[in-house]
Formats: structure tokens, C-alpha cells, sequence
């Protein structure tokens, strides 16, 4: 197996992080969970509470999922929105079924070019995320016609780790691809000691947008993927296969 031995890197928070490790695992590779970007809940947001009145709630990130199924009672949306594989599949997971999301492509773009929400006119649409992101989303469904409210229930903060194990297990060739899914992750991990990493590995990431950032920090050797665990994995071991 091209993957066997092999020690991958995985940025992602915890909770998220680990059934990415298990699906590495069962194909022979050494899952190295680094988290470089922390989640932490904040108080949730009174929107939360009424998420059943809404037509339309869309979820960000699987955090968002995440942490909104925490916070509320009114579980599940009448119709949920997800970014991307990812979010769908923490959808699908926490007992959502009425889900729609692009087939591909993990960003704002994809969802908005999907049939369903290019008609919206009065329809109350709540966006659930985290601290901070872009505004096309919002502005581009407002355009529609939606009523747009937003529920910001979680924030991301860089862990209070040093990379410089790892970096150490890099030197004995124990180390061999790195994984990030936000370019703040990136940036956390820098921050953290590893900056030496992301110039010498290569760096598997689910967006062009976040290849640009990867690159601009140093990166030599990135790598594209969709945005799904699923689809990550295939990324990695067509590159393994391509070295074997």
C-alpha cells in the first residue's frame, strides 16, 4: 500500500481530525493528530433556539455543525445547506436528511451556483458560523431576496503547542505529507514552529485559495483536494502511488 509507513499530519481540530486518522490507519498510514486550530463554543446565540423557523439554515463548517447541535433543541434544521462534503456528512451524521450541498467544490461559490437557492425571495435563511469569514455568502443571498440572520457560535484559536517535536520526527524521516483544511491553520501552524514543515513536505489542502496561501508561506510542493476526508485520502495516495 502506497500509504503504509507513511506519517501524515493532520491540522484540523481534534474532534474533526479523528475519523480522517482512522480512514488513514486503515490504509497503512501513521495518522500524526497536531491540531493547529483550536475550537471554542461560544454562548449560544439566541437564533439557535428558533433554528426550526427558518427555511434555510446553512453551516459553514462541521464545526458549525458541531457546535450547533450542541446548542440548540430544535434539531434538525427543516433544511440545511453544507459548504461541502465535509459539513454534509456532519450533517448526515448528527441525523439531518434534508440537506442540499455542491457535489464539487467546498466554498461559498459552489453552494451559491446549486439550483435551489437562486430563488429565495422572503425565505429566512440563518447562516451558521464561526468568527470572522467572508461575507459573499450573506450578501449574495440577501441579493436573492433572503432574509439573512447570522448565528456566530464557536471562534478559532491556535493551540498552546510547540511543533518542535515534530519537526524532530521530520529530521528522522518519520514524517511525510502535512494536511490543512483553512489558511488560519496554516498560519497557527507557522506560529507554532512549523514552518520549517510546510517548505520541506508536501502540503495536501481542500481549496485553491488556500494552495495560494500555502505557497505564499513557503510551501514548494502543494497538493489539491476536494474537500471530503474521502477525497482527501484519494489525493494522497495517487501522489504516494506517483513516488512508488
Amino acid at each position: 500500500m502506497s500509504l503504509a509507513g507513511r506519517g501524515v499530519v493532520l491540522t484540523r481540530p481534534r474532534e474533526l481530525a479523528e475519523p480522517f486518522a482512522r480512514l488513514l490507519e486503515r490504509r497503512g498510514a501513521r495518522a500524526i493528530v497536531f491540531p493547529a486550530i483550536e475550537i471554542q463554543p461560544l454562548p449560544a446565540p439566541p437564533e439557535l433556539t428558533h433554528l426550526g423557523d427558518y427555511d434555510l439554515a446553512v453551516f459553514i463548517s462541521p464545526s458549525a455543525v458541531h457546535v450547533a447541535r450542541r446548542a440548540t433543541t430544535s434539531w434538525p434544521p427543516r433544511l440545511a445547506a453544507a459548504i461541502g462534503a465535509g459539513t454534509r456528512r456532519e450533517l448526515e451524521r448528527t441525523g439531518a436528511r434534508a440537506i442540499i450541498a455542491p457535489q464539487a467544490g467546498a466554498d461559498s461559490e459552489a453552494l451559491l451556483a446549486l439550483p435551489q437557492v437562486q430563488r429565495l425571495a422572503g425565505k429566512r435563511v440563518l447562516i451558521v458560523r464561526g468568527e470572522g469569514g467572508r461575507e459573499l455568502l450573506a450578501e449574495s443571498l440577501k441579493a436573492r431576496g433572503a432574509v439573512v440572520e447570522h448565528a456566530v457560535c464557536y471562534r478559532r484559536t491556535k493551540p498552546a503547542a510547540d511543533a518542535a517535536q515534530l519537526v524532530e520526527a521530520w529530521r528522522h524521516g518519520e514524517v511525510d505529507a502535512l494536511t490543512a483544511y483553512s489558511a488560519q491553520a496554516l498560519d497557527n501552524f507557522v506560529a507554532m514552529g512549523g514552518a520549517e514543515l510546510i517548505a520541506a513536505l508536501p502540503v495536501f489542502v481542500p481549496h485553491e485559495r488556500i494552495a495560494r496561501h500555502a505557497r505564499a508561506l513557503g510551501a514548494r510542493e502543494v497538493a489539491v483536494a476536494a474537500g471530503g476526508d474521502d477525497q482527501m485520502l484519494e489525493r494522497l495516495v495517487a501522489y504516494f502511488d506517483a513516488r512508488d
